[in-house]
């Protein structure tokens, strides 16, 4: 067992991007911030699952083509293999929580 505060941790690109606040050993556990016209590059997990709850704001996230329009109190869940890029393409900053599993170190392939 063990507790964690997010103010211990910082985004990986500053103010956005993800911050772990755990990684592994069996699941990863996210918070993801973007500000607005941010993105992330399209990827996939080869064994990973990953699941996305939005906290604050709006985010668009295309899972295979197909644009999901997420707001607060929302959840997508995104199998092994799907493509999923993010984008907020609204004038606010959004907030979500992602988790992964089953951990691997190495996972995402960029496309």
């Amino acid at each position: 067992m063990f507790v964690v505060h997010e103010d211990d941790f910082e985004y990986r690109f500053g103010d956005s991007g993800p911050k772990y606040l755990m990684k592994g050993p069996r699941m990863n556990f996210a918070l993801v911030a973007f500000q607005p016209g941010q993105d992330f590059p399209a990827h996939y997990h080869n064994v990973m699952e990953e699941n996305f709850y939005i906290l604050e704001g709006e985010i668009d996230i295309e899972v295979d083509g197909v644009v999901n329009h997420l707001r607060p109190g929302q959840m997508i869940h995104i199998e092994p293999g799907e493509v999923h890029y993010c984008v907020n393409r609204s004038d606010a900053p959004m907030k979500m929580v992602s988790t992964l599993a089953p951990y691997q170190e190495k996972d995402k392939v960029e496309v």
